[in-house]
């Protein structure tokens, strides 16, 4: 099976993690979220890294997760538990890695892949970028991560509602913290990375330990959060 992700790096102490399933719009299938969690465990035991970036290839950040296989687990009761199991694995690995991540939101950031965004410590935005949760019209929403990061009543909002954010609005919120064209993006995760890196990585962990703690929110079952 053909590799669900690029890694790259570290370069001057930034890997990066790339969604490379262009064809299904970056979608989180069973092995994407496996790979991103593997990778995760690895970079965050790196003592190279100090920051990580997520993107995805192509226009899209993430579509969210794999309906097909949502189709699947309906008729297999195994394939249902592994689908779970990968999902429960892939939110823990993204809410206690003890480094900083950076997402690159370099298209539309929807369902699952908006939760992929909100669950890093920093967003930055291409202009092309929106941020949605069509999934509420048929089945649960990630929330704890969003209220954390906007509290209640823009989470609430966007949980409940399912409207789609724009970038300039995303800005305007400070659901991200800065929005440049497409073709600008990588230099300003250079920028931001760059800043992060300069700092020394026992006191990169040590922050981000607190902020991980001041969250609260406890990486239990997806469904849960």
């Amino acid at each position: 099976m053909p590799t669900a992700i690029d890694v790259g790096g570290p370069d001057a102490g930034v890997a990066r993690i790339t969604l490379a399933r262009p064809d299904k719009r970056n979608a989180l299938s069973i092995a994407l979220r496996d790979e991103v969690a593997e990778a995760l465990a690895a970079l965050g035991a790196d003592p190279a890294v100090r920051v990580v970036v997520l993107t995805g290839t192509g226009s899209v950040f993430s579509a969210g997760f794999d309906l097909d296989e949502f189709k699947q687990a309906a008729a297999d009761p195994a394939f249902h538990r592994r689908l779970w199991e990968s999902s429960d694995r892939f939110h823990r690995a993204c809410l206690a890695f003890p480094l900083p991540l950076v997402a690159a939101v370099n298209g539309p950031a929807i369902a699952g892949g908006f939760d992929l965004a909100v669950m890093c410590d920093i967003r930055v935005a291409a202009a092309t970028a929106t941020f949605s949760h069509p999934e509420l019209a048929f089945g649960d929403v990630v929330y704890s991560p969003l209220h954390e990061l906007m509290g209640g009543a823009v989470a609430r909002e966007l949980a409940l509602t399912g409207r789609v954010v724009d970038a300039r609005e995303a800005l305007r919120l400070r659901l991200v913290s800065s929005v440049v064209p497409p073709e600008h993006l990588p230099g300003e995760v250079a920028r931001v990375t760059a800043q992060i890196a300069r700092a020394p990585r026992e006191v990169l962990v040590r922050t981000k330990a607190k902020i991980i703690r001041r969250a609260g929110i406890a990486p239990g079952t997806t469904l849960d959060l």
